[in-house]
């Protein structure tokens, strides 16, 4: 059996990807599995990282609006298509699996083009263009929020790594805390933007960082690869630990009580699956999907939702601080995050795609 996966860009296209990849490899280890990619995502690092192999296709990114652009659309899309074909020769493949982003667009056409069954995931509540085109070309459509908008689609969750899903959360919190240089005892918050970090979330924490240490918080802050921080706080106790990237979210987790962070979708699924509350920040712009994936945890009692205008120090000093000194009320919160996650959409998905590669 031979699968190739294509998504690309973001870790929300390519972890449930490489989550994919695991699930399929534990069902039958000699599955051959290869990646499609751009040169220009972060699938660089992440594929090559977990050991798959990634096969890149020129990016040909399409724009939303009738503009100058779009003319050069279709010779580069073209140029992309039979890249993406001579690969699914190269390897033999027996089914395409699609996440969506630039890769998948040029994927799916060459699929199509050889007859290769095609299956997609699309993660967000609102599909991108390359999902929306995919999910015209085939039967096969699998989401991660009830409420995306394909026809005939099935929600399944989104696949996540096992790494995450599987921890106990609660039996690990001491090592994970001691991993990153945290007391044990402490009231733990976790601050992160994503992938590639948030300037405002990050600014806000930092400058509630004093205020943070006098009400006895201690803070794990991933501020992101390409963010730098013009004054740290200075060391002392409770700790106020700052790193530009976490390989090991899954500790990350196990280290926190409560979370400050985007609401991407990625995010909301791993959250949700380990059972950890959350502050929801939605990116003030795109095309407000954020909000979309956080807003029922939040009105399931699973976390809190805050506007990135309205996230300031003062806000992190009067509704946070005071809810990390009441463990009830988290553990509640812990309990209805719980609820809304699904662990298993890896093993959904990998089980779908085998059946519908062996018809």
């Amino acid at each position: 059996m031979r699968v190739v996966l294509a998504g690309g860009g973001t870790a929300g296209h390519i972890e449930p990807a490489l989550a994919l990849a695991d699930a399929l490899r534990q069902i039958d280890p000699t599955i051959g599995i290869t990646c499609l990619g751009t040169d220009r995502g972060l699938e660089t690092r992440l594929v090559p990282a977990r050991g798959y192999d990634l096969q890149l296709v020129p990016a040909v990114p399409l724009p939303r609006a009738i503009t100058p652009q779009l003319l050069a659309v279709p010779g580069r899309l073209a140029g992309a298509i039979n890249a993406a074909t001579g690969i699914l020769d190269k390897v033999g493949a027996d089914v395409l699996v699609g996440f969506g982003g630039y890769v998948a667009t040029p994927a799916y056409l060459a699929a199509r083009r050889r007859g290769i069954p095609i299956v997609v995931h699309e993660a967000n509540p609102r599909p991108g263009l390359a999902n929306r085109l995919g999910a015209r070309l085939t039967d096969h459509v699998f989401t991660g929020h009830p409420d995306t908008a394909l026809p005939g689609a099935v929600c399944i969750g989104i696949p996540l790594r096992r790494q995450v899903v599987d921890m106990d959360r609660f039996s690990l919190g001491d090592k994970a805390r001691s991993y990153f240089g945290l007391e044990s005892d402490r009231p733990t918050l976790l601050v992160f933007g994503g992938s590639q970090g948030a300037r405002s979330i990050n600014k806000a924490a930092l400058d509630a960082a004093p205020a943070l240490r006098a009400a006895g918080v201690q803070v794990l802050h991933v501020i992101g690869p390409k963010n730098t921080v013009e004054q740290e706080p200075p060391p002392g106790d409770p700790q106020y630990v700052i790193l530009p990237y976490v390989d090991r979210m899954d500790l990350a987790y196990a280290a926190a009580d409560l979370v400050l962070c985007r609401s991407g979708a990625m995010t909301c699924a791993e959250l949700t699956a380990v059972g950890l509350p959350a502050a929801y920040v939605p990116l003030p712009h795109g095309n407000g999907e954020q909000r979309l994936n956080a807003q029922p945890i939040v009105q399931a009692g699973g976390g809190l939702m805050v506007e990135d205008a309205d996230l300031t120090p003062e806000w992190i000093m009067r509704v946070l601080a005071p809810l990390l000194h009441n463990p009830e009320k988290v553990a509640v919160m812990c309990e209805a995050a719980l609820q809304m996650g699904r662990k298993d959409a890896d093993v959904t998905l990998a089980r779908k795609v085998l059946e519908i590669a062996a018809r």
